[in-house]
């Protein structure tokens, strides 16, 4: 049985197919992330909405709110995507599911702009901060920041003992037949390369 996860909000027949074909994979791989986030944000009760691990730590919410309002900045200000506007990003309704609803819905419309982009596109330079980038560096550095913040939020549950979900690959909490993580000098020799 193959990985699944609780929720894909972006089914696979519905990602666009890219025009430049070498770039799909950035297309597949935003929408997966999408659905990965999806599913961890509304694994969350409402009473955990408020809850940071520290004083200095954000809290659930607040990762919530930065991640949709972070990526409206890097596809709006770096990528140069058409975009709501900012005062429109968050939810009228500050739950997890109003979150995660609000995260696919702003997806949505950023995957058939990517998907119309031209090789070149992807491949000039953009003011990233205060340094250049080519954008498809810019998309791959939002991905990685998506992927942060889910996981700090897997860490979240795990401290709430809350079950974590397997994004990736199995977890103490989620398994299935066939699943085959990488923890011995056994599993990690199956590459084969230099002996």
């Amino acid at each position: 049985m193959p990985m699944t996860y609780p929720h894909a909000a972006i089914q696979d027949a519905e990602i666009p197919r890219a025009r430049e074909q070498m770039m799909q994979h950035a297309l597949d791989t935003y929408a997966s992330e999408t659905n990965r986030v999806y599913s961890v944000w509304t694994s969350f009760a409402a009473e955990h909405l408020d809850f940071r691990p520290h004083s200095k730590s954000s809290s659930v919410a607040e990762i919530m709110r930065h991640q949709l309002f972070s990526e409206r900045r890097f596809f709006g200000e770096f990528l140069g995507a058409p975009e709501a506007p900012a005062a429109d990003v968050m939810p009228r309704e500050p739950t997890a599911e109003e979150f995660a609803q609000r995260l696919v819905v702003l997806a949505r419309p950023r995957l058939a702009f990517l998907a119309e982009q031209p090789r070149q596109w992807w491949l000039t330079r953009v003011s990233f901060f205060d340094v250049e980038r080519e954008r498809v560096w810019v998309l791959w550095r939002r991905v990685l920041h998506t992927a942060h913040h889910r996981t700090q939020l897997t860490v979240y549950q795990r401290l709430l003992d809350s079950p974590v979900l397997a994004t990736y690959g199995p977890t103490a909490d989620v398994t299935w037949e066939g699943a085959d993580p990488t923890h011995t000098v056994e599993a990690a020799s199956r590459a084969g390369g230099m002996e």
